[in-house]
């Protein structure tokens, strides 16, 4: 997995490359939370569910279906979000889906069951750049200190650059083509 701190790079680019006050601070704060969501699986090591199981870590909470239903929560909340039903539901399943997608793009693991419950596969993406994150006691490590500037090079930095180009075209001068 990446660290936690880089599932929270995804809600917050999209933040930055909306408009201002587009996405309300409660709507970005469900946003990363449900891009770092996922990963409390890791609850089910300390009651030895064994890892490659539909409930152990990068399974069922690493799924389209858990992405959609975190989706339909947001929509019941979105009052309280300051969004729209949709808004509200669509971030928040991007957010949510974008957690396993980063994580099939790590060196290690066992790969991520996106498509629980209709396929315990563990799917991996066909190039993985991004190191995966040692757990909480070694991540400050030489190897946690590696997965970091890992993470900068293929998460942070492509996703800042997204949003610096988004930007620029964004506040581009418009043309006057009108004739006199």
């Amino acid at each position: 997995m990446p660290s936690v701190f880089t599932h929270a790079a995804v809600p917050l680019a999209l933040w930055c490359a909306s408009e201002r006050g587009r996405i309300s601070a409660r709507l970005l704060g469900a946003g990363v939370a449900a891009a770092m969501l996922p990963d409390a699986d890791v609850l089910a090591f300390a009651v030895h569910i064994p890892y490659a199981d539909a409930f152990g870590h990068r399974g069922a909470s690493h799924s389209l279906l858990f992405a959609a239903v975190l989706g339909l929560v947001a929509c019941a909340l979105s009052p309280w979000l300051r969004a729209s039903r949709v808004q509200a539901a669509a971030f928040v399943s991007a957010c949510a889906l974008s957690h396993p997608l980063l994580d099939a793009f790590t060196s290690g693991g066992l790969g991520v069951a996106l498509w629980w419950p209709w396929s315990e596969q563990r799917l991996f993406a066909p190039w993985r750049p991004i190191r995966v994150s040692p757990f909480a006691n070694n991540f400050f490590s030489a190897r946690g200190l590696q997965t970091v500037l890992s993470e900068l090079r293929w998460v942070w930095l492509p996703l800042f650059s997204c949003v610096l180009g988004w930007k620029l075209v964004q506040h581009r001068a418009p043309t006057d083509q009108t004739s006199p």
